[in-house]
This record gives structure tokens, C-alpha cells and sequence, in this order.
């Protein structure tokens, strides 16, 4: 789900940088001293969950998590991911500096797209609501961020087409996965930890 660094036009990474700087402004705007400490911990979630890369020919897989982090942050979701992204390449050159606007909104918009549509789910409270939450939130986040990748890509050349097709088929097993992971998450939270869901349902 990275781009790498040499790969995009300059047009496309400035907007990139442009609209994550947006998106980032109105990720603190919202975020209070409550959500500070969940902040961190899906920034470290998201850190650790996407170091781990599956090769798939030209490109690779490995799980994102934006769903998660967008359904239980909203807008703070693009602080945090940018957070992560940022890590990841200064520490392990993953992605890259140049690319790291286009990156995070790649990820991150997905994620408040799925905020919006879970947000009344998860403000029901029942298992039910929360299974369709989850479920709902991984597909949303993790088939769109390939979509946009894929979109990204398209506009490079002929040369990338093969490989944009690639990204979004070898996210839908991705998605899957992450689907059981925030059924799990949340059931485990509305048990054990009501109150993140409170913050959710702002």
C-alpha cells in the first residue's frame, strides 16, 4: 500500500501533501486530552501492524488497520497514520519522505469515509451493529485506499496498469482479515472498555 519514492509526478504529490495537511488540521482540531492516549496507541498499532510485508509480484500486502483507527478516531485518524507513515520511513525506509502526503491520505481518507458510515452502528451499542461496523469499516478503508493507490498509479503510465490491478485484487484477502480483527476489537471493547466506544460515537 506504499508508494515509493520516484514513482508519482510532482503535481500528484504536492496535492497529496496539500490534502493530508488539511486532513491533519482537522484531525487535531477534533482531538482532546480524552483521545490522546488512544491516539497513541492505534498510531503504535498501525506502526507495528503494517511493518509486516507480504511480496505479491510487483507489489505487496500486509495489514493496515485504518479501519480501526478511522472508526474510533474519526478525522484524528490522519494525524495518526501520518505519525506512523513518518516512522516507518525514517526507520525502516519504508515509502519515503516525498511520497509521505500521498501516502498518509491515501490511507487516511478511506478511514473517515468509514467513520461516517459506522458512526450510527456504533452508536447502537448491540453485537450486531458492532459485527456490521467492523466488517463495514475494513472493506471501506482497505478496498479504498487500494482504489486510490491503483487510481495513482494509473495516471504514472500503461507501464503501472498490471500492477494497479494487482493492488486492489491482493487487498480483497487483506480487507478479509481485517474484517474478523475489528469484530473482535470492538466486541472485546463494548466488554471491557465502554468508554473508547463513547468516544467513537462523537
Amino acid at each position: 500500500m506504499h508508494i515509493s519514492e520516484g514513482v508519482l509526478p510532482g503535481w500528484l504529490l504536492i496535492s497529496g501533501w496539500g490534502l493530508t495537511a488539511i486532513g491533519t488540521y482537522l484531525g487535531l482540531r477534533k482531538l482532546d486530552d480524552r483521545e490522546i492516549p488512544l491516539a497513541a496507541l492505534l498510531a503504535a498499532t498501525f506502526f507495528v501492524a503494517s511493518l509486516i510485508h507480504v511480496p505479491i509480484g510487483p507489489t505487496s500486502i500486509h495489514l493496515i488497520l485504518n479501519g480501526l483507527a478511522g472508526i474510533l478516531l474519526g478525522w484524528t485518524a490522519f494525524p495518526v497514520i501520518l505519525v506512523g507513515l513518518f516512522l516507518q520511513a525514517m526507520l525502516f525506509q519504508f515509502g519515503g519522505i516525498t511520497v509521505l502526503g500521498v501516502n498518509t491520505f491515501n490511507m487516511a481518507l478511506p478511514a473517515v469515509i468509514a467513520y461516517y458510515l459506522c458512526k450510527r452502528l456504533i452508536k447502537k451499542r448491540n453485537a450486531k451493529s458492532l459485527v456490521v461496523a467492523g466488517v463495514v469499516a475494513a472493506f471501506v478503508s482497505i478496498m479504498g485506499s487500494g482504489i486510490l493507490v491503483a487510481t495513482e498509479l494509473l495516471f504514472v503510465g500503461e507501464a503501472f496498469k498490471k500492477t494497479a490491478e494487482l493492488v486492489i485484487l491482493a487487498h480483497f484477502p487483506v480487507a478479509v482479515v481485517e474484517s474478523i480483527i475489528n469484530v473482535f476489537v470492538l466486541l472485546f471493547l463494548k466488554k471491557s472498555t465502554s468508554e473508547i466506544l463513547d468516544i467513537a460515537e462523537r
